[in-house]
């Protein structure tokens, strides 16, 4: 008999230890918004919320390559723009160069300004970022992964910008066209100049092309971006609708177990204080 008593006192404190720790998962609930806190809560819920957590984080790792690629898309696309200005006034040079009444000084200052932008544009071309970084990639663009099976090209090759110039079926660069039209200017001769003058201005056309090309890149980032973000959301909705608590059904649970545990503590506190002669009489 003794035995027996034993065993269901054991089984009500067991009993009651169950509910108080339901009692503080509900309270846990409640305050943190979320009553999916292990596989026991909910296993069916508990597997999803796993696969989306997985999820979340390959799309966290594509939004970071979407960053760094938008990054890098923004350094040549500036790079691009200064290099175009930088031509646009190589032309107006070359053009005033061709004025018959220029001094020495003043065709002295038209050389000195072109190789300056000729050394400018070499430093744009080779550029860096503060990570180390080139801006334009080097013989082939390096490929980012954005998406399940998709990956971009954000920036074109540096040679790809400053090589291939078509001048009159002849390729040149763009420093083998600046180095052509500083010749030209240097020597005075205006047929001389003429020429180079329609080098630089292919020069331009073909920078012009680049920059095209450069906002196609950025574009299609845009367009990933915004797909990664809206399925972002989505998961995000998903994963709350599968582990955020609903207050309404918690506080109920919580009130009822909190009335079974008082009422339950009440009545062992009363029969623990009972002999074996009573609960045998």
């Amino acid at each position: 008999m003794v035995g027996i008593t034993n065993k269901i006192m054991l089984a009500e404190i067991r009993r009651q230890q169950k509910l108080s720790q339901d009692i503080v998962d509900g309270q846990t609930a409640i305050s943190t918004g979320i009553t999916l806190n292990k596989p026991s809560d909910d296993a069916l819920a508990w597997v999803q919320v796993s696969d989306i957590g997985r999820a979340q984080a390959q799309q966290a790792a594509w939004q970071a390559n979407i960053s760094y690629g938008n990054a890098r898309s923004g350094n040549a696309e500036a790079n691009l723009s200064e290099i175009d200005n930088l031509l646009t006034r190589a032309q107006e040079l070359v053009t005033s160069a061709r004025n018959g009444s220029l001094n020495a000084t003043s065709r002295a200052a038209i050389v000195e300004e072109m190789s300056t932008i000729r050394t400018t544009i070499t430093e744009l071309l080779n550029q860096k970022d503060y990570q180390g970084v080139s801006v334009f990639d080097d013989g082939q663009s390096v490929l980012v992964p954005v998406s399940k099976g998709l990956n971009l090209a954000v920036v074109g090759t540096r040679q790809d910008v400053s090589e291939g110039i078509d001048v009159n079926g002849t390729p040149m660069s763009i420093d083998d066209v600046l180095a052509q039209s500083i010749a030209a200017v240097q020597s005075g001769d205006d047929t001389a100049i003429a020429a180079s003058l329609e080098g630089v201005q292919s020069a331009q056309g073909h920078i012009t092309v680049e920059q095209a090309k450069q906002g196609v890149r950025s574009d299609r980032l845009d367009v990933v971006g915004t797909r990664l973000t809206d399925i972002g959301l989505d998961l995000k909705e998903r994963r709350a609708e599968l582990e955020s608590t609903d207050l309404q059904d918690v506080i109920a649970k919580f009130k009822a177990q909190t009335l079974q545990l008082d009422a339950a503590q009440s009545t062992f506190a009363r029969i623990n204080q009972q002999t074996l002669f009573d609960l045998i009489s």
